[in-house]
């Protein structure tokens, strides 16, 4: 039996197709030329999510970390685990050009630069090889993550890039080096010069241009990479939204990217930066806490009307979720990417 499903985009576009009873939801887009953001397609990354408004469905299995039990509840689903029992309509939590209508092939690109830029964490840039169509460029959307392949090591891991699009064919990533991880490895043992495959864009975590309201930015380490990409993108279109970012570690020698996050202070007025140590030596000048516990004393002073993006570990985009629900955020204006194991 076929079912009809209409997802609707936060830009208020729909988009129908139709899913027989033994297909999940997101293969069934991508059967009509339709590519939802996805990563895993097992159900452990979490970038298919939407919320299902009407109709019957079963959930495959899928990881906890990424879709809670009160979240299932509510009618939040994983679109590669989606299996319809009638016709559903389900809501993204992004606009529809985060919608692809054909999928690119991977590109070559060239590790051109590996750089130690606080502990366990890496700054790797690539070069694009020229290709016959595009050239140089490389289109995405400031907030979206990659895929890199390295094919002969059968090897393939997702990250957010922290640069914004350009027609030199750079891409920027913040890595943390994980124990006994296997991309970890690759890094620390290859050359400069080593090629690797970069898949197409995907994701929704990007920002909310039709919300007029201030922005909260919280980070979890490497978490910052999507919001790097972000602030530089609203430089360089002069945007005057009042954003504050949270950025949590664990320690000093965890802090990274102070330079880079000066110059967006510098290019953006509105912007307010508070680096937050959960475990400082005693001549820390800076927040004593998590970015959780910053967040909170934001809310209180500056009240619940904000837009909130979270990117880091499960535990952090949870604690602050509820913080944010709490205090009075709206639930529709809480947007998350979190960390997963591969």
């Amino acid at each position: 039996m076929s079912h009809k499903i209409t997802i609707s985009t936060r830009d208020n576009h729909q988009f129908e197709f139709y899913c027989n009873d033994k297909q999940n939801v997101q293969d069934a887009a991508e059967a009509a030329n339709l590519y939802p953001p996805f990563g895993c397609k097992s159900g452990v990354c979490g970038a298919c999510l939407g919320t299902c408004k009407t109709g019957n469905y079963q959930l495959d299995s899928y990881s906890d970390e990424v879709l809670s039990a009160d979240a299932a509840k509510n009618g939040d689903v994983l679109l590669c685990c989606a299996i319809p029992e009638s016709d559903l309509q389900i809501t993204l939590p992004y606009d529809a050009e985060c919608i692809q209508q054909t999928l690119s092939a991977p590109r070559d690109a060239e590790i051109i630069s590996i750089e130690k830029i606080a502990e366990r964490t890496f700054k790797v840039v690539l070069q694009l090889q020229d290709d016959p169509e595009v050239g140089l460029a490389f289109d995405f959307e400031p907030g979206q993550f990659v895929e890199l392949e390295i094919p002969n090591l059968d090897l393939m891991r997702a990250y957010s890039l922290s640069n914004t699009p350009n027609w030199e064919g750079r891409l920027e990533f913040l890595i943390r080096l994980q124990p006994n991880g296997k991309f970890s490895n690759f890094l620390q043992q290859t050359a400069i010069g080593q090629h690797i495959l970069v898949h197409a864009p995907s994701g929704g975590f990007v920002i909310n241009k039709q919300s007029a309201n201030p922005r909260c930015f919280i980070a979890g380490g490497t978490g910052l990479s999507p919001f790097l990409s972000i602030l530089s993108r609203m430089a360089e279109w002069a945007e005057n939204h009042p954003t504050h970012l949270f950025l949590g570690v664990n320690n000093e020698a965890e802090i990274l990217c102070q330079q880079e996050l000066t110059m967006l202070q510098q290019s953006l007025p509105h912007l307010t930066v508070e680096i937050c140590v959960w475990k400082p030596e005693d001549n820390w000048k800076g927040f004593i806490g998590t970015p959780v516990d910053a967040f909170k004393a934001h809310l209180e002073k500056n009240g619940s009307a904000t837009d909130v993006y979270l990117c880091g570990p499960s535990i952090l985009v949870e604690v602050s979720t509820q913080a944010a629900l709490e205090a009075g955020v709206n639930k529709e204006h809480i947007y998350s990417e979190r960390f997963v194991s591969s």
